[in-house]
């Protein structure tokens, strides 16, 4: 239906329209035009939505805190999962992972060649290891994504190198998060990165929509050109995740249904925000 100027904004905010979204979605109307995916309505958040948002990737954020005290050489993944399960519930959260399409844990660990989705088991960390730790938290109904990597004992130069970059992709990445900009300008800019570098960009796994969902639209690639996918507008939000391999970026998956691996058996880093588009750039909900 229709909304006329003066009527209450679509969004919910009790502003009327023309002081609320008409301006945006003139500019918008004027975009598909031109050829350009527009986002619906439904992937744009409220204010109270957001908030919500916040408040489980800050949940999500503390649990890594708890994670990064404790981690060391001699640790089983399958601790990890047991810490993150009881911090997840003593804090009133519910792990998202748990039971999510099958998969058994409460957290996925990714240990140097595992590119993403590593199911907690018997397996000890050991020194020289490089390890993704991927924590997505439900707070009152809201879903709060984040994942960082953790170095163990003394890895090789080359992994330090690795691990490094694939943190400087993520926030090369999030810089592209603006009003009007496209998915395709946050992976053009990571995946320029990553290459100067000499490393690869995973293109079988990306970034997604998050919050009222634990994966909704749109999916972010992390590679890609500029000016292509999706328009960024305020209120939505995402992950940026980029996983950043030391070879070539061909991955398989393992029996187990989850377990990503490089092709080439060489290690992959991966860190990960949640990041709302604001009126202006980029607020960080993860940090």
């Amino acid at each position: 239906m229709q909304i006329s100027r003066n009527d209450p904004c679509w969004c919910g905010s009790g502003k009327k329209y023309k002081k609320c979204h008409l301006a945006q979605d003139e500019r918008l109307a004027e975009m598909e035009l031109a050829g350009c995916l527009v986002p619906s309505r439904d992937l744009i958040k409220t204010d109270k939505q957001i908030e919500g948002i916040r408040q489980a990737c800050r949940l999500s954020n503390d649990i890594l805190d708890m994670v990064a005290s404790r981690i060391g050489v001699g640790v089983q993944t399958k601790e990890i999962d047991r810490w993150v399960y009881e911090y997840t519930l003593e804090h009133g959260g519910i792990p998202a992972s748990l039971n999510y399409q099958g998969y058994p844990c409460s957290v996925c660990t990714s240990i140097n060649h595992v590119v993403c989705h590593g199911i907690p088991d018997e397996t000890r960390l050991r020194d020289g290891d490089i390890v993704n730790v991927d924590v997505t938290t439900i707070l009152n109904g809201y879903y709060g994504d984040v994942s960082r990597m953790f170095m163990i004992g003394e890895p090789s130069r080359e992994a330090r190198e690795l691990v490094r970059v694939a943190r400087e992709c993520l926030y090369i990445g999030i810089e592209q998060v603006k009003p009007y900009n496209r998915i395709g300008d946050i992976g053009y800019a990571i995946e320029q990165y990553a290459n100067q570098h000499g490393y690869s960009v995973v293109q079988d796994y990306g970034g997604h929509g998050v919050g009222l969902e634990f994966h909704e639209e749109p999916f972010v690639h992390h590679y890609g050109e500029r000016e292509e996918g999706m328009v960024l507008v305020p209120n939505m939000v995402f992950t940026v995740e980029p996983m950043i391999n030391m070879g070539q970026y061909h991955c398989l998956r393992l029996d187990d249904g989850w377990t990503a691996v490089t092709r080439d058996g060489l290690l992959s880093a991966q860190w990960e925000h949640t990041v709302r588009v604001t009126e202006d750039g980029v607020e960080i909900l993860s940090e």
